[in-house]
């Protein structure tokens, strides 16, 4: 799914599934850091929203239904200037119409870097 997407130009991987999670990581390296070499905080929400409309395409029948956004918020908690970042997504949420997803996303240490919530429309084709 990353293929010729913001995702791949962020070096986004996807690395864990479960039954109500999905995760991804995220390099903090020059393409996702800011001009005083902190996470830029559009790459965090970039990581949420990739987290979230993949986490709410998991749970339609792609045949006839897909989902875009509607909202997304973000609050940045710590910054990190190394590593990775990973963000895990929860669902809040999941409606017929409409799905919340949170999104945590942490450093290496495991500390809490980004907190964001993302809603969802979901359309029928």
């Amino acid at each position: 799914m990353n293929n010729g997407t913001l995702a791949e130009q962020l070096g986004i991987e996807f690395i864990e599934v479960g039954p109500d999670f999905i995760s991804a990581k995220m390099p903090v390296d020059h393409r996702t850091r800011q001009p005083l070499g902190l996470l830029h905080g559009g790459a965090s929400v970039a990581l949420a929203e990739t987290l979230g409309s993949v986490a709410a395409y998991g749970t339609l029948d792609m045949s006839k239904q897909h989902c875009v956004g509607l909202e997304i918020n973000a609050n940045h908690i710590k910054s990190a200037r190394e590593g990775f970042v990973t963000g895990k997504a929860f669902p809040i949420h999941i409606g017929r119409k409409t799905q919340l997803w949170q999104i945590d996303i942490r450093n290496e240490a495991l500390e809490l870097v980004c907190i964001s919530r993302i809603t969802l429309m979901i359309l029928d084709k």
